[in-house]
């Protein structure tokens, strides 16, 4: 809750509470992964001191099992991302279908953070609370203007647009002019959460008895075709791409129509790059050319796609 929050991180939450914040141009979204706890913050406050973004999401969107281990170190991130001069979003679980899934939602949201929102059934506890103006988080599916109005008017400032919408779509939303768009430029695309969990299955566990199997995959539990070709990644309940979304090359157009925010989905790679690389392609001190080919250069071993843009498979890569 927020009296558990230092007074300096207070007044700087409160500040914020009824809004969004001060949501800039590059920003990095909450950590999928199921890392160590010490790494966890380790890299958030890594990410604080080194890499050149405006607004950080931490959460837990995925499992709400695992935010038994990071919570004794937000305190401690929450301070350094905003003493760093970070804007900081909480996001929330991605699938609200339990117990302890809305008590976990309703501790973030009484966090006085600004909220990134999942799943549709966090609004009520919003609503609630009295609180006005959150992100709406990719997991959402606006996939049209009307929604994106909706939203609008329910108090959204900000939404993120779902990983398979092809640049028409995305220019479309852009167009409304609010809320502001947010686009996912690298990293995983998360594509769908479920109520069961495939990584306790892989390793024959019961959800249940999971013992956070997740955990051995920092990066995601790949996932072949039947022909042995790379197609999606596992990551507990959540299934996300095979590939990284790599827009370094549509970042200039989608700017043009209006798109407000960047983000940059952490990976199991070196962030503070990446997220360099990204802030130079932004200021002009990198071109796309060159941007690609640092990507390419940190990630050699992963795909890179920017299929749902071109209106193609999302694991395609399609040139400029």
């Amino acid at each position: 809750m927020t009296e558990d929050l230092s007074p300096a991180v207070r007044d700087l939450t409160e500040a914020t509470r009824d809004g969004a914040g001060d949501l800039g141009l590059l920003s990095l979204g909450p950590l999928l992964f199921h890392w160590p706890a010490e790494r966890w913050r380790d890299f958030y406050c890594q990410i604080a001191d080194e890499a050149p973004v405006d607004t950080v999401y931490v959460g837990e969107v995925v499992c709400p099992k695992r935010w038994r281990f990071n919570r004794p170190h937000l305190q401690t991130v929450v301070e350094r991302l905003h003493k760093a001069g970070k804007t900081v979003v909480i996001s929330t679980p991605g699938l609200v279908s339990e117990e302890e899934d809305l008590a976990l939602v309703e501790e973030l949201i009484d966090l006085g953070l600004p909220v990134e929102v999942n799943d549709i059934a966090t609004f009520g506890v919003l609503e609630r609370r009295g609180r006005r103006g959150a992100v709406a988080g990719p997991l959402l599916n606006v996939y049209n203007e009307a929604t994106l109005r909706y939203l609008a008017g329910a108090g959204v400032e900000r939404s993120v647009t779902p990983s398979e919408l092809p640049g028409p779509s995305i220019h479309a939303l852009a167009a409304v002019g609010e809320p502001a768009l947010e686009v996912q430029v690298f990293g995983r695309w998360p594509l769908a959460i479920s109520a069961r969990c495939y990584h306790a299955r892989a390793h024959g566990r019961a959800k249940a008895s999971c013992r956070f199997v997740c955990g051995e995959d920092l990066d995601g539990l790949p996932v072949d075709t039947l022909e042995g070709q790379p197609f999606l990644s596992v990551n507990g309940v959540q299934t996300l791409s095979g590939a990284y979304a790599c827009l370094t090359g549509e970042i200039a157009t989608l700017r043009g129509v209006g798109v407000a925010g960047f983000r940059l989905s952490p990976q199991d790679v070196d962030m503070v790059r990446m997220a360099r690389v990204y802030r130079d392609l932004l200021d002009g001190r990198l071109d796309a050319e060159e941007a690609l080919g640092e990507v390419e250069d940190e990630c050699p071993h992963v795909p890179l796609a920017n299929g749902f843009y071109r209106n193609n498979p999302g694991a395609a890569w399609v040139e400029a």
